[in-house]
């Protein structure tokens, strides 16, 4: 599995309006942020300086947090009125909150919400504002080397298509060595460094104004077992769910917040659907071709719901069909002349690919396009194949051997999380995600719709 993506987020807070809570003056405001990453429990972050008697403060102090894409990191701010110098905000009078993600406030840049008060009523007119700004350094090093006995430490390669690179040397060095050497040859037919460029980091394509755009395609064939029975993953339990529903909502509520108007397509493959009764492996989960999105998680939650005593399961297991479907849109988005859409396919199944031939040739082809394939293997079956389909041992190729551009395909077997938290399978799906956005548009050299603020 890639290393997890981190950066450093610096968040500036501004507040309108905050309520008059002292006499003869007006509020002294300070800010708490707090945050929660897993079950119930809230940690201080940090708290910014208190401003006197001011009802619009623009907090100096900015915090600074580490942003993961693959964790829903729940924030609250909380805007305090501060009479006195403890550190105990018990005695001090509460002006107001507000709770987000950090995926919400990245992929709006800025976000401006209305504040309220533990009853969760308006705390009169107070808004607060919150800007986002990537900490980085992503210069790049472009570089021409000529040596001669050199210590072999840094690698060099002959670049093939086909991924079988051939080492030729190595050597060992760092950047301030190459910068003064590049300075001494300054004035010979070659340089060591060539540039020195900027590379748009993952944040700058989210904050840029790319949408991750989420399909979820659910496996309904017959291995599976009668939904009816408590023994079949498809069988939702008294407290309302199956392995099924505990992937769409891990995945789903991470990246929800990366989409904009929230409507996700849903489909299911593998069964007998009405009124023909024909087997399908790419109809809608709430029977409308025409209109196959659903509001948010909570949405494709009700459809599969709503499915699953409609359908008959039955077989066979076929991919193809539901990944070329999304091909089409990611197609359509090649016509873009900025980085303004990406498409995730997360793919839940419970069995062996029947169409394995044809699903490597569509993956193949999906790698050119601005996609990735999150595959979330449900029961005890043998998930050999999806290893394969995964590329971490090898790059994939299709029947005729042309090889995939680039790694687009993520599986994890959903009962090694089973007694995990929740959001652990998030973590593990999710983690190679963000290389993979900037991955595809810098191979194809697209630049956000428009440049985020620099720190």
């Amino acid at each position: 599995m890639a290393a997890s993506c981190v950066t450093k987020v610096e968040l500036t807070i501004s507040c309108e309006n905050l309520l008059d809570m002292d006499v003869g003056s007006k509020s002294d405001p300070l800010c708490v942020l707090l945050m929660n990453t897993s079950g119930n429990q809230w940690f201080e972050v940090d708290r910014t300086e208190r401003v006197k008697n001011c009802l619009n403060p623009k907090f100096a102090k900015k915090f600074v947090v580490d942003y993961y894409f693959e964790v829903v990191q729940k924030l609250r701010f909380s805007v305090y009125d501060i009479d006195n110098k403890t550190v105990d905000l018990s005695d001090d009078d509460f002006l107001g909150e507000f709770e987000c993600s950090l995926g919400q406030i990245v992929s709006s840049s800025k976000l401006t919400r209305p504040l309220v008060l533990k009853n969760k009523k308006p705390a009169g007119k107070g808004t607060i504002t919150i800007s986002a700004e990537e900490i980085k350094d992503n210069r790049v090093v472009n570089f021409e080397a000529e040596a001669r006995k050199l210590d072999k430490k840094v690698e060099c390669y002959d670049y093939d298509n086909d991924g079988s690179h051939d080492l030729i040397g190595i050597f060992e060095t760092n950047m301030k060595r190459l910068q003064e050497a590049s300075r001494i040859k300054r004035n010979r037919k070659r340089k060591i460094i060539r540039t020195l460029e900027s590379e748009y980091t993952f944040l700058d394509y989210i904050m840029g104004g790319c949408q991750l755009n989420f399909t979820v395609g659910i496996d309904f064939t017959g291995s599976n077992g009668d939904p009816r029975s408590p023994d079949s993953l498809h069988y939702i339990s008294p407290q309302g769910v199956n392995e099924y529903l505990s992937a769409i909502w891990s995945v789903g509520l991470v990246v929800q917040d990366y989409d904009s108007d929230k409507m996700f397509p849903a489909f299911g493959f593998g069964a007998q659907i009405p009124p023909s009764w024909q087997v399908s492996h790419e109809f809608p989960l709430n029977f409308n071709p025409a209109n196959p999105f659903c509001a948010g998680v909570e949405g494709v939650v009700e459809a599969y719901r709503m499915c699953l005593p409609q359908v008959k399961l039955y077989g066979p297991t076929n991919f193809a069909p539901i990944i070329n479907h999304m091909a089409r849109f990611a197609q359509q988005a090649l016509q873009q002349n900025t980085a303004s859409q990406y498409y995730v396919l997360l793919i839940i199944t419970d069995g062996v690919i029947t169409d394995m031939d044809q699903t490597r040739g569509a993956i193949v082809a999906a790698s050119r396009l601005p996609m990735s394939i999150i595959i979330v293997g449900v029961g005890k079956a043998d998930f050999t194949d999806m290893e394969i389909l995964d590329g971490d041992d090898g790059r994939l190729r299709s029947v005729t051997g042309e090889p995939a551009v680039r790694d687009i395909v993520q599986f994890v077997p959903f009962r090694k999380f089973q007694n995990a938290p929740r959001e652990m399978l998030a973590q593990c799906v999710l983690a190679e995600l963000p290389q993979q956005v900037t991955s595809y548009f810098r191979y194809i050299n697209l630049s956000p719709p428009h440049e985020p603020k620099q720190s």
